[in-house]
């Protein structure tokens, strides 16, 4: 849209005057506020920016609502967008008085459809009670109803029947808010707990500071989070390998793909390149402390369920000790949690994680993680207000630079609490749009690398627990190389 003009046979160049907007927004960019952000600035910016120097644009624009907050909720707001001077229409101005026969209506309506008689019943009970049904009832169109129907009221009152919420969002223009329990995350939640830091730079009172990595054919995503010895977090940096240098981007999307930061190679090849520089700068990297001196990442975790064989290699080549293979498995309620689990010499166990004994398999050395436990662990450390102990916050000074960030790890999942083997859990899952989720994976795995560190809350276990053999594993045999 940037940039429309038309010159005229006379050599004059006319800019637009007016633009017609047409309902600009999907129902999945409507449930985005990330989407909904830059579809505002496209409608402010481009097509209000599309006027000539001197000259002024008028725009119109047709839209439902379908959540709050959604493109079409902000437009109509005159507290938020005055300039748009916005007015919601309804189907129904006020309902029937009688709400009674309004009932027997619908139990008369669901007994007629599932008849096969369509609505007939129905609508001869209507005719019968119309004037007390109608009373107190008023439309925006006495016109609007349907062949089988009497009135407008009638119409309206099927399509309620038919499914309410969709008739308050694409009738009423009063989309119901999404029934949310008190503890689930929005990504308006997690994009406000900036901290005022500096972007890599770690709080005096860290000692440890986890990675983690999560691989893919085209970038890799990563996050570092600097730890108290109590679990409260400080996310010091996050970002993808190759840098996509644009605020807002998807992996399908992304346009700076290690392919074209290792031309030549094939995909596993530009993978283990991507790799091998990523993790070998950031481990080789000092984080300054606020107050001086300096920590370095203690346990990198780095994701393995794509090319375990890669990683492997990256590991030997530049990882050593500090660069930990990593394995999600999502533990549901009706399986045994990973407390439970037989020990077998070899084996290390964690909080709900634990490093199998893989020899003789054709796996590599990796810790097995339970991701639905650590989500619900991480989703807490950011739903506690930033100050009290074990609270996760952000760099920087503004929300606006987390945006995508949250998307990633509020808005991308969704979890449903079953119970089985006496305990609640909530299993993750990732919205039916399929979103990127990948910055939540990165913040689940430097958690856990805090873990293995040694991070723990007030009353977690710190200790690892002993294998079936003959002496117990401690602490500093997973934390070879940490500091004194």
């Amino acid at each position: 849209m940037r940039g429309q003009q038309h010159t005229k046979l006379d050599g004059q160049v006319v800019r637009p005057s007016l633009v017609i907007l047409d309902d600009p927004q999907t129902r999945e960019s409507a449930r985005s506020p990330t989407q909904t952000k830059y579809r505002m600035e496209l409608l402010n910016g481009d097509v209000l920016g599309m006027a000539g120097p001197g000259e002024k644009i008028a725009a119109f624009l047709t839209c439902t609502k379908m959540y709050d907050g959604d493109l079409a909720d902000q437009v109509l707001d005159l507290d938020k967008n005055p300039e748009w001077q916005g007015e919601c229409t309804k189907m129904v101005y006020a309902f029937p008085a009688n709400t009674k026969l309004w009932d027997e209506y619908a139990q008369v309506r669901a007994s007629s459809l599932r008849a096969g008689r369509g609505i007939k019943d129905a609508t001869a009970f209507y005719r019968q009670h119309r004037e007390e049904m109608d009373t107190g009832a008023r439309v925006a169109w006495p016109a609007r109803f349907n062949k089988d129907e009497l009135s407008p009221i009638q119409h309206a009152m099927n399509l309620k029947l038919r499914d309410e919420e969709a008739f308050r969002a694409e009738y009423q223009n009063e989309p119901a808010a999404e029934q949310m329990a008190e503890n689930v995350l929005t990504p308006d939640d997690v994009a406000g707990r900036f901290n005022g830091r500096r972007r890599g730079e770690v709080p005096l009172a860290c000692s440890t500071t986890t990675m983690f990595v999560d691989v893919h054919d085209k970038v890799l995503f990563y996050s570092v989070v600097a730890w108290q010895e109590n679990f409260t977090g400080f996310v010091v940096d996050y970002g993808t390998f190759p840098n996509q240098k644009r605020p807002w981007f998807t992996l399908d999307n992304a346009t700076r793909t290690l392919g074209r930061a290792f031309p030549g190679t094939g995909t596993d090849a530009a993978i283990q390149a991507g790799l091998e520089q990523l993790v070998g700068e950031y481990l080789g990297r000092e984080w300054p402390r606020t107050g001086g001196g300096v920590l370095r990442i203690e346990k990198c975790l780095v994701d393995m369920g794509y090319k375990p064989g890669l990683v492997a290699a990256v590991k030997h080549k530049v990882g050593g000790a500090t660069m930990v293979l990593s394995k999600g498995v999502g533990i549901r309620a009706g399986a045994r949690p990973i407390s439970t689990y037989r020990r077998h010499p070899g084996e290390v166990y964690g909080h709900n994680w634990y490093l199998p004994n893989v020899r003789g398999t054709q796996e590599f050395p990796h810790v097995a993680v339970d991701v639905n436990w650590w989500k619900t662990f991480v989703h807490a450390r950011l739903s506690i207000a930033p100050g009290d102990p074990s609270a996760l916050t952000l760099f920087g000074k503004s929300a606006d630079e987390h945006r995508l960030f949250a998307e990633h790890v509020a808005g991308s999942e969704t979890w449903t609490l079953t119970h089985g083997h006496g305990r609640d859990v909530q299993e993750w899952k990732l919205r039916p749009t399929r979103p990127d989720n990948h910055w939540l994976d990165c913040l689940v795995g430097c958690a856990v690398a805090a873990s293995m560190c040694g991070v723990a809350l007030e009353g977690m276990d710190k200790k690892v627990v002993k294998d079936r053999g003959s002496r117990r594993l401690r602490l500093s045999d997973l934390q070879k190389g940490r500091r004194g």
